[in-house]
């Protein structure tokens, strides 16, 4: 297997638990403001469809993008591996000033420790 492959695939892992725990955590303030959501069917639509969760669509088309780039017949190149890695540093800049992904992520990484942890194992793989 080739070493840019190998890294996409670390690369999508670690996008995977990031977003995992983000999903994790807006569940939670989702319940503390609005109550127990009912169901697993009822949670997947929220997290397509609501408001609340839809600053999360870009993190999860940029895993989408990664998958379809591993399943590709044609070998990945190290261009395509390099323009995904460059997507996800752009994605993963937290601010807070303004709105969208990068304020929303701001506040996940100010109020929960495990989305701090889920970014450190994503940006550990940046310097490597």
């Amino acid at each position: 297997m080739r070493p840019h492959y190998q890294y996409l695939k670390n690369l999508r892992e670690a996008l995977l638990a990031l977003h995992k725990t983000l999903v994790d955590s807006e569940r939670v303030g989702y319940e503390q403001a609005l109550g127990p959501i009912p169901s697993p069917n009822f949670f997947l639509k929220l997290l397509t469809s609501d408001p609340w969760f839809a600053w999360l669509h870009p993190l999860s088309l940029l895993i989408v993008a990664m998958d379809e780039a591993l399943d590709e017949k044609e070998p990945l190149s190290v261009v395509d591996v390099e323009q995904l890695v460059g997507q996800t540093r752009r994605l993963l800049v937290a601010t807070e000033e303004g709105d969208g992904f990068p304020r929303s992520y701001f506040d996940a990484l100010q109020r929960d420790p495990d989305v701090v942890l889920a970014h450190a194992q994503v940006t550990r793989l940046f310097v490597q």
